[in-house]
């Protein structure tokens, strides 16, 4: 516990971060922000709406948030209450009416609101206000704590849904006894009134979003989603309702299927959740790069700060195996760091005075201090984030043709419902109202929703057997049409890993005396250079010799004594600076090497420099194949990479003709899938590493091995988890194969509403009746999508 005073008053603080916060703040004289800042509730998203949001126009709240604190700004806000697309046309509609609002963007599956304003003309607590108007609670997105405040509301939801499983069970016995002939004898009303307590409680308590979602929408005359929902279990359960309290002889209750509904309801929503809040961890952890704290040199004193509190020109000191905090330049030390991160390529890059370094990447062995350049958003690893951020946003949802015709759907509904109502009250009350629910119980738009997730349900399973990971289901309609793969280099077409590719002796030793010298200085380094040279010699069983005086040179080399011979491994550089002569044959092999994609150390036996090591990274072994599928169904393909153009050339070499990008930055590798998709390509991109994810997300399809990062994984739309490449192709057949589905069970759909509707207005269909066949699109739509399943077996067979 934290303690410190503040204005007169002794406080405590859960962590020096706070104190510091709260000391900054009364300092700027800005303590009015706690007069102003809620008190019971935290700021994590998604909360209920704030009764006083006026906090939120402080600048000093808002510097977190918005891209600069200028008269227009951008803020990413996370909506709760977002369902479907006609929410997302509703906040859009509402907000751009607004004068000073310049911009908005809804993202539907990530529930965001990208918002640019004129913070002269409107305030974000009266953009926040508007949209609490129209039921939806909004506030700045914090990744830190949404994943906290996410996995609440998914309690809440899993809640609702354990309730309404538990009155399934209890009323699973009600009617097997009313089916069974107890809805003709004496104990009948008995059990239609157990059957009224045990399915009110859950339709006011796992109904109650889907009820609440639906209202709302017909305040603000557009239809939700949950409008059949609610109207389908509302109505069932006011007649079963109805025949429990007039104790009618010629009605049946239904109550049953109203808790059996919203139990199957609330089951597919928990699921979209955990799958939503998954993404939400990756994205986190992408985010943890960023160090909280850092050590600044303050005169001849090291004081450990928070990263808030480093400014432009600060002296930073990055310790062995420490985090850099910030972009900037090396002043003093020197070390190899790993900027996998940002580069995606998997050898440590030297460092020294000079040199630039970035926020997020690992310091290897060695000590240094950077002078800071850029914190915080304005860091490479921030703008990887903010990449990844607008791809999102930018990325519209596909609209299956189901989605599109649901509205009109229930509109017709109800109109049908409505008339056949009004045509037979004429005649006998009851009458209408059986037909009238008929009609509503018979065209409830289960087959409609079935109809893509079945398909996409079935399809992944199938693709899962054969190691395709399908994760987003609207990715299998865009892969169907790709024409275009873009792969990644590193991790992707290659392995991922250092290998030792050849050996060159200069002298009278021969190789294995010379991987067995290097082996044996480097079996107590943590490089991967030595890991690489370790593993070669342990594959061919080589006895390493023991070694003293090991000396470690981050970045350039080592050295070690065997017996009374000293040996050294390194860099050329760093074996002239040790006294050795490269001889110009020896460099004119250095520069062959290199130039081929190898990367090169040497091998010097006290003074001589005695033979050559050569390490490479090489392509899978599946890579030349699929490229040659893709080639050969008519796809382009095209390979990005951050190394030099003569390494890309050399290492996909034996990949045949296709297209080739060397020295692509993170940045840049969105961009080039930008520029193909606006050349008219459907492009597919492959990727492996955490530079990937925003041109995995750029991409129409983003697809990474699985070997990659979590946040590379989550950012993509199909995994590849047996490390098998050609299950590229594979998986855009499956895509075919499950668009040519759905399409199929959408027709199913309708075909069997073409025939029961019509039955159901003539009175020819009861509610029992109507409640039997109901499940029978969905059964058809169910039946249809297994057959998806069958295409690996064909194939195999």
């Amino acid at each position: 516990m934290f303690t410190s005073t503040v204005a007169g008053e002794q406080r405590e603080f859960c962590c020096h971060g706070c104190r510091t916060v709260c000391e900054t703040i009364y300092a700027s004289g800005l303590e009015s922000f706690y007069s102003q800042s809620l008190r019971s509730d935290t700021l994590a998203p998604p909360p209920s709406v704030a009764k006083e949001l006026d906090a939120y126009d402080l600048d000093e709240v808002q510097s977190d948030y918005v891209d600069s604190l200028g008269p227009q700004r951008t803020i990413q806000l996370l909506v709760e209450g977002i369902h479907c697309a006609a929410c997302v046309w509703l906040i859009e509609k509402a907000l751009k009416r607004q004068p000073g609002v310049i911009d908005v963007e809804v993202n539907l599956t990530a529930k965001r609101l990208k918002l640019r304003w004129d913070n002269d003309q409107i305030s974000l607590s009266q953009v926040m206000q508007i949209l609490a108007d129209i039921g939806y609670a909004a506030v700045p997105f914090d990744p830190e704590t949404a994943e906290g405040a996410l996995a609440k509301r998914h309690r809440g939801l899993l809640y609702r849904m354990a309730f309404a499983g538990f009155a399934m069970m209890n009323m699973t016995w009600v009617s097997i006894a009313l089916y069974a002939g107890a809805d003709e004898g004496q104990f009948r009303q008995w059990f239609h009134w157990i059957g009224f307590i045990i399915a009110t409680p859950t339709l006011l308590y796992s109904g109650y979003p889907f009820i609440k979602n639906g209202l709302t929408g017909l305040k603000h005359r557009y239809l939700t989603m949950d409008l059949p929902i609610a109207i389908g279990a509302t109505s069932t359960y006011l007649y079963s309702s109805y025949v429990t309290f007039t104790a009618s002889t010629t009605g049946h209750v239904y109550f049953d299927t109203v808790v059996n509904f919203l139990f199957v309801i609330l089951v597919g929503r928990y699921l979209e959740a955990i799958s939503k809040r998954r993404a939400l961890s990756a994205t986190q952890r992408l985010l943890e790069l960023q160090p909280k704290l850092a050590n600044r040199v303050d005169g001849d004193d090291i004081r450990i700060v928070p990263i808030r509190h480093v400014q432009i020109g600060d002296i930073m000191l990055v310790k062995p195996g420490g985090s850099v905090p910030v972009d900037g330049v090396i002043v003093s030390g020197e070390s190899a760091v790993n900027e996998s991160m940002l580069t995606g390529e998997s050898l440590p890059v030297a460092k020294q005075p000079g040199d630039r370094v970035v926020a997020g990447s690992i310091n290897g062995e060695g000590a240094f201090r950077v002078r800071t350049e850029q914190v915080l958003r304005n860091t490479a690893l921030a703008k990887i984030v903010t990449l990844m951020d607008e791809a999102q946003a930018s990325k519209a949802p596909i609209q299956s043709l189901a989605d599109r015709i649901v509205p009109w759907f229930v509109l017709a509904t109800l109109t049908l419902a409505t008339i056949t109502f009004l045509y037979w009250w004429q005649f006998d009350f009851e009458t209408a109202l059986l037909a009238a629910t008929s009609v509503l119980v018979v065209t409830c738009p289960c087959a409609f929703g079935l109809a893509t997730p079945m398909s996409v349900a079935v399809a992944t399973g199938a693709g899962a057997s054969r190691g395709v990971l399908v994760k987003r289901g609207e990715a299998l309609e865009q892969l169907s049409r790709v024409n275009h793969v873009v792969f990644d280099k590193t991790g992707t077409l290659t392995e991922g890993r250092l290998r030792v590719s050849h050996l060159e002796s200069f002298g009278d030793l021969d190789e294995t005396e010379l991987l067995r010298l290097a082996a044996s200085v480097e079996q107590h380094s943590e490089h991967g250079i030595a890991t690489a040279i370790c593993d070669s010699a342990k594959q061919k069983r080589l006895q390493l010799a023991e070694i003293s005086g090991f000396v470690s040179t981050p970045g350039k080399g080592v050295k070690a004594s065997i017996g009374n011979q000293q040996v050294r491994v390194g860099t050329a550089a760093w074996l002239r600076e040790q006294g050795m002569s490269i001889s110009s044959e020896q460099a004119q092999q250095l520069t062959v090497n290199e130039s081929q994609g190898v990367s090169c150390v040497l091998v010097a036996s006290d003074d001589e420099v005695v033979g050559l090591l050569g390490l490479m990274d090489e392509l899978r072994e599946d890579a030349a194949n699929t490229v040659q599928l893709l080639l050969a169904a008519g796809l382009k393909v095209t390979v990005l990479s951050g190394d030099r153009q003569a390494v890309v050339d050399a290492v996909t070499a034996p990949l045949g003709d296709i297209s080739r990008q060397a020295e692509v930055l993170p940045q840049d590798k969105s961009a080039v899938i930008r520029q193909l998709q606006q050349q008219g390509d459907v492009v597919a991109m492959v990727g492996d590493g955490i530079n990937d994810a925003p041109a995995l997300i750029q991409a129409d399809v983003g697809m990474a091995m699985a070997s990659g990062t979590d946040v590379s994984v989550e950012s993509a739309d199909v995994v590849l988890s047996h490390q098998e490449l050609n299950k590229v192709a594979e998986a855009r057949q499956l895509a075919s194969r499950t668009l040519k589905t759905i399409r199929q069970n959408i027709v199913l759909s309708i075909s069997y509403n073409v025939i029961m509707v019509p039955l159901a207005m003539m009175a020819l269909v009861s509610p029992l009746v109507a409640a039997i066949t109901m499940p029978m699109s969905s059964l058809l739509v169910i039946a249809n999508a297994a057959r998806i399943g069958r295409i690996f077996k064909k194939r195999a067979g």
